[in-house]
């Protein structure tokens, strides 16, 4: 059944006001997200959910955010994955517009930061998994509900998209990013793109934000690198499925994940004065239950 009119507009005006509630939230510098204690008490931070309803509705349920008005929330990676339509279509589209509603009820205070799939929605990029084109199935589940104004409902989601910001900067050197650029420590990389205006010329396939979001180079070498130029202790990844909802894969990076039965997260103190070690992240991480 296509969506009534009303409820079209609705969301696309939900869309539209979490865009601009991203592009104003009071914390962000620049493409970053820079945390103090006086912006809350704490910050949740969750890894990728891949259309998971059952895993963003517990996150939604611990973070609590009506109960701890000092909480705030990191969440990524929400498009393709999930459940889908009976006659075929991806319903993590859904999931998309929660996380757009979400935003406008806690503007100050959720942070739905960039990842590989969502950029992949905003610049047409293909993705492929088991053989089925994930963007194909992601326009179709829009086009299930939203019938001939599917274009126009896209079209928001990719407005919320590209005000998203890039990553979350929290006291005691932890910096959280979908991923990690690779070959940093041959390469270099261009952090100015965490601060400076952008263009979409910097979202496409081997620009500053296409690399961040789409490496895959967990060298302990590479990601003390990457740490280095944000002047970081620990880095805090998604992008990489993880059977047990979370792994570290050298003593810089801890890279969460939400997409499957386990999924995992961690809640860090905004009033932290030393430096965070990664150990003391890592003994943090819970599972979602």
């Amino acid at each position: 059944m296509i969506a009534t009119f009303e409820y079209i507009e609705q969301v696309i005006n939900t869309c539209k006001k979490a865009a601009q509630a991203n592009l104003e939230t009071p914390s962000r510098r620049g493409n970053l997200i820079m945390l103090t204690s006086e912006d809350g008490t704490d910050v949740m931070i969750t890894g990728d959910l891949h259309g998971h309803r059952r895993n963003f509705n517990l996150i939604r349920r611990i973070a609590a955010l009506d109960k701890n008005p000092g909480r705030h929330l990191v969440i990524q990676e929400v498009c393709h994955g999930g459940l889908t339509y009976p006659d075929g279509g991806c319903m993590s589209h859904t999931v998309l517009e929660d996380v757009a509603k979400l935003k406008t009820q806690y503007p100050d205070r959720v942070h739905f930061i960039l990842g590989n799939h969502e950029l992949a929605e905003m610049t047409d990029y293909p993705i492929q998994k088991n053989k089925q084109m994930l963007n194909f199935l992601f326009r179709l589940g829009i086009q299930h509900v939203y019938g001939p104004a599917a274009d126009r409902v896209r079209q928001a989601y990719i407005e919320f998209i590209q005000t998203c910001p890039l990553g979350v900067v929290i006291p005691g050197g932890v910096v959280v990013t979908h991923s990690l650029p690779e070959n940093v420590d041959k390469q270099g990389f261009d952090v100015s793109v965490f601060h400076r205006p952008l263009d979409i010329l910097e979202f496409l396939e081997h620009r500053s934000v296409f690399r961040l979001v789409w490496g895959r180079d967990y060298r302990e070498e590479n990601a003390a690198a990457f740490a280095r130029l944000l002047h970081a202790n620990v880095l805090i990844h998604g992008h990489e499925p993880c059977p047990e909802g979370y792994a570290a894969p050298n003593k810089v990076q801890i890279i969460l994940d939400c997409s499957a039965e386990k999924a995992g997260y961690v809640i860090l103190p905004l009033d932290r004065q030393e430096p965070w070690t990664h150990e003391e992240v890592l003994s943090r991480v819970k599972l979602l239950a």
